[in-house]
């Protein structure tokens, strides 16, 4: 009975084997492999839990992108310039000895590039005023391709911004980020026309506020970044993880030419303020009083006999200028401005050039040992020259 029930178990195992060795042993080497790939859906998952705040913060700053970069437009100027056709027609005494004073000349147009930003669907654009001086010829370039001549508004050396107008129909416009919003460490993007390679984006960080650059502008209180700031870049945006716009990129601290991580913007509240001015009345207007002050140290105090207080040293003085009207004279010690003490030369411009001209202000101040106080009228801070 036993060996009647193994014979059948025995096909059975032989059957099997023979099915799996002609029905499901692996293909010959001459087929093609079936290559499996797996990839992300097409929906992006932008927003990433933070551990500690327990609030979605951007994995992916496209969105930011999407929203401000239509705004953000790329500058071509062009400057005609005039030469002889020889270089030593240069030389006047060249010229003396050869009788050349008529010497053939030649026209040749000098093209750089910049970036700007449009902060109103009017047409005004916001970029630095070295990205378009002394152009014959300004054209922005616009996102959607489009190519538009531009006319200057108006320029404001003093923090190297200006204002073009461009007329053109459906302008998109950035919005502005809040100044008080903005805080160290906060993700940044630049975007601009790097070398003229086309628009870019580069991502950083807020790397400090406030930073003073006396050789940029004595107004500004710039934005640094270590978002990857280039030739071209000037004038364009510095905009948050939102699409906001934060600042205007200005410069680069750089000893190759090239971006090493340390670049300059102008905030956005300034640029603000200066597009206002220039719109509306053609130049910013800046109060002024015209004493040069320095802060008076407890060695300046001992060296000239002086009473060793907070407070600024009028070092020196313009004639007729509205301090010198009102009777400050060179040695006095400014202590207060509108009965807000001051000590630091900056702090006292910033408070006075953002007066109107006309204004009363009263100015405390220590002469000879004793104190005084007198009313000057503010005056208009001369243009740069």
């Amino acid at each position: 009975m036993t060996r009647f029930l193994i014979i059948p178990a025995v096909v059975g195992s032989l059957v099997a084997a023979l099915y799996i060795f002609f029905y499901a042993s692996p293909q010959p080497q001459s087929l093609q492999p079936v290559v499996q790939i797996e990839e992300a859906s097409l929906t992006p998952t932008t927003l990433n839990r933070h551990p500690q705040r327990n609030q979605l913060e951007p994995v992916s700053y496209a969105d930011a992108v999407d929203i401000a970069q239509p705004a953000v437009v790329n500058i071509y100027t062009g400057k005609i310039v005039t030469r002889r056709y020889n270089p030593l027609y240069d030389d006047p005494r060249i010229r003396r000895y050869f009788g050349l004073n008529s010497a053939p000349k030649r026209q040749r147009m000098e093209r750089s590039l910049g970036s700007g930003v449009i902060l109103s669907e009017a047409g005004y654009v916001v970029t630095n005023n070295h990205v378009i001086s002394e152009a014959d010829e300004i054209i922005v370039a616009l996102n959607d391709g489009r190519q538009v001549a531009a006319s200057v508004v108006g320029t404001d050396p003093e923090t190297d911004l200006a204002v073009l107008f461009i007329e053109a129909p459906n302008l998109p416009a950035i919005t502005l980020a809040q100044p008080s919003n903005i805080r160290v460490g906060d993700v940044a993007l630049a975007i601009g026309n790097p070398f003229g390679v086309g628009q870019t984006v580069t991502k950083g960080i807020v790397s400090a506020l406030g930073r003073s650059q006396d050789n940029l502008s004595a107004f500004v209180d710039f934005i640094q970044t270590d978002a990857a700031i280039n030739p071209g870049n000037s004038g364009g945006a510095l905009i948050n993880a939102l699409g906001q716009l934060i600042g205007i990129n200005t410069a680069i601290y750089s000893k190759s030419g090239g971006s090493q991580g340390i670049g300059f913007a102008i905030p956005i509240s300034i640029a603000k303020k200066v597009l206002i001015e220039l719109v509306q009345h053609g130049e910013v207007v800046r109060g002024w009083l015209g004493i040069e002050p320095v802060i008076l140290t407890p060695q300046i105090a001992e060296t000239f006999h002086l009473p060793d207080t907070p407070g600024l040293l009028v070092s020196g003085i313009f004639k007729d200028g509205p301090a010198h009207q009102a009777g400050i004279r060179p040695g006095d010690i400014i202590t207060y401005i509108n009965d807000k003490a001051i000590d630091d030369p900056k702090a006292a411009m910033t408070l006075v050039t953002n007066m109107r001209p006309g204004e009363k202000v009263a100015i405390g101040f220590i002469r000879e040992g004793k104190k005084h106080r007198l009313v000057a009228t503010v005056g208009s801070r001369p243009s740069p020259k």
